[in-house]
C-alpha cells in the first residue's frame, strides 16, 4: 500500500514486527515543512470525526512537531498567548458573531 505521508518515528519498526517491509526516506526541510502541516490538517480531521482523547493526543503531538521545528519558544507563546486572552478573550462564553 502507498501512503506518502508523515508518521511516527517508529512506524517503520512496528511495520517490520508485523512482518511487513517499509519502504521510507528522510524528508528534507521543505518536504518536511509540508508534510507537517498535512498531517495537522489529517489530525484535525480524525478529531473531528473522533473526539477521544486519544485523537487530541495526536493532533497535540503534531502541533508539539510544528513547534519544534519553527523553534517557538514555549515560553514566548505562552506570553502572546496570554496577551491575546486578556485582550480579547478566550473560548469559554461560546459566542457567536453573527454579523458586525
Amino acid at each position: 500500500m502507498k501512503y506518502n505521508k508523515l508518521v511516527r518515528d517508529e512506524i517503520p519498526e512496528v511495520i517490520k514486527k508485523k512482518g511487513g517491509t517499509p519502504v521510507t526516506h528522510i524528508a528534507d526541510e521543505a518536504e518536511y515543512w509540508a508534510k507537517l502541516k498535512e498531517k495537522l490538517l489529517e489530525e484535525m480531521e480524525e478529531f473531528s470525526k473522533d473526539e477521544s482523547a486519544e485523537e487530541f493526543a495526536d493532533l497535540l503531538e503534531v502541533i508539539a512537531a510544528i513547534a519544534d521545528y519553527k523553534e517557538f519558544d514555549p515560553d514566548e507563546v505562552a506570553k502572546i498567548r496570554a496577551k491575546k486572552a486578556e485582550e480579547r478573550g478566550v473560548f469559554k462564553k461560546r459566542i457567536i458573531l453573527d454579523e458586525s
